[in-house]
């Protein structure tokens, strides 16, 4: 065996590999040996069948197999012993692989073209000057807190008049083109809130509704998120696109939170018994919960403009018409041409910063350990009780607990990364030049959205 690489450019290369009969042959006899053992043809007695007969019916197959085999492994260990980093998979060079006589020939050639990665360096992260947002926590924004919470815990009432803050029950049915109700057409009871309504009349007539009081209106006005229109007529988002009819709303009754107060009771419900003796306590409390989303907020949108910055900077080159060709191979379901090119520019953007990210870990000996993964476990595990109200279990049930959810692969990885992410912004903060602004919730989305 012979496996070379033929460099193309500076991201692009052919593996050659060169098989001949001694390095599978002794492989494929063996294989072939086992099936005559095995094999049962009418007119021989098992284990006797003649091998020119078992070599006709699946000696191909079984050539073709082993070899795919040693290919696969010869791939692996050479684009390891050589430190290749490759981006995708080696693709095989079809126009030459259909040359292959697989009954008559002796020796091969298999060529690979590869996707290699771009070399760059990430020191320019120190050089990079940014500003970072400290978001303020209004007042209005406290009180809006602290008003959800208090109709979380609130009570539910039935008048018999609708206001401004309430929800309407009742049902949607679907109308025809003269304004009559569809036969076999879409009839489905739900809630419409009121003040989510995006249809400005349709709002105001709804004030001062009773049961049993019709509407006609469009079901897409009832919220601006299409999940929740869906919703209302019991459909899937699919579904709704098609939906042009209006319908009839038959209100069948009306419901009202009244909210808790705001006592030692509500206090005692929301953070644990005698965590909290007063509103000043409880607002400053909630002050600080909010800030810690505030600041979360900051810190993507930090991550976000290094993200830009360094893939502008370093405007690293990808072997994009391989990576086209990976794509289109390695996905599971079609992908026109259209789509492809479509959606390329996302990948090849979240790719490059793939690439920065790791060379960033990798410069900085970033590691994330599996007792870190665990304790940061036990301390969500922890969370996730106080918010239902729960005592900690002892830490050697929490440690029990944590180390179930890492057995899911999916969690276990997500929780990686989370540890990454994190160790990635301290590492950011002390790097970047960075200049905090001020700014309130409101002028910071719209910063946010500019920037989009």
């Amino acid at each position: 065996m012979n496996i070379t690489k033929e460099k193309v450019d500076d991201l692009n290369a052919v593996i050659k590999v060169q098989l001949n009969q001694a390095d599978y042959q002794e492989k494929v006899d063996k294989i072939l040996k086992d099936h005559r053992k095995k094999a049962t043809i009418p007119g021989f007695r098992k284990g006797h069948v003649p091998m020119g007969m078992i070599k006709k019916q699946v000696g191909t197959s079984i050539l073709v197999d082993e070899i795919n085999k040693i290919l696969s492994e010869s791939l692996h260990k050479f684009i390891t012993d050589e430190d290749l980093n490759l981006l995708g998979n080696p693709l095989p060079k079809i126009d030459e692989q259909n040359k292959i006589d697989w009954e008559t020939q002796k020796d091969f050639e298999f060529n690979y073209e590869v996707g290699i990665a771009p070399e760059f360096n990430v020191e320019v992260v120190s050089k990079l000057k940014l500003d970072y947002y400290k978001i303020k926590v209004a007042d209005k924004d406290i009180d809006k807190y602290i008003g959800d919470v208090a109709k979380r815990y609130g009570k539910m009432t039935n008048p018999d008049v609708a206001e401004a803050d309430d929800m309407l029950f009742g049902k949607f049915e679907e109308l025809d083109g003269s304004g009559n109700v569809k036969e076999g057409g879409i009839n489905h009871s739900s809630v419409i809130i009121i003040s989510a309504v995006t249809d400005n009349k349709l709002q105001k007539s709804l004030v001062g509704a009773k049961a049993n009081d019709l509407f006609e209106l469009d079901p897409k006005t009832v919220s601006e998120h299409e999940t929740d229109q869906a919703s209302a007529l019991g459909i899937d988002v699919v579904t709704l696109k098609g939906v042009i009819s209006k319908f009839k709303y038959t209100v069948e009754k009306i419901n009202r939170v009244i909210p808790a107060e705001l006592n030692q009771e509500l206090f005692d419900k929301v953070y644990g018994p005698n965590t909290i003796s007063d509103i000043n306590e409880f607002r400053d409390k909630v002050s600080k919960e909010l800030g810690k989303g505030l600041s979360v907020d900051a810190d993507r949108k930090l991550k976000t403009d290094i993200q830009d910055k360094l893939i502008d900077k370093l405007k690293l080159k990808l072997p994009n018409e391989f990576l086209k060709r990976w794509i289109v191979e390695s996905n599971e379901k079609p992908i026109s041409a259209d789509q492809l090119e479509e959606e390329y520019e996302d990948y090849a953007k979240g790719l490059k910063w793939q690439l920065i990210e790791n060379k960033i870990i990798k410069n900085n000996d970033i590691k994330v350990t599996h007792e870190e993964v665990v304790e940061h476990t036990k301390g969500l595990l922890k969370q996730q009780m106080a918010g239902m109200g729960l005592p900690d279990n002892n830490d050697d049930e929490l440690t029990e607990t944590a180390n179930r959810v890492l057995q899911n692969e999916e969690e276990a990885k997500n929780l990686y990364m989370m540890l990454y992410d994190n160790k990635l912004m301290e590492l950011y903060k002390s790097s970047v030049k960075l200049k905090e602004k001020e700014v309130s919730y409101e002028d910071f989305m719209k910063i946010v959205y500019k920037k989009k």
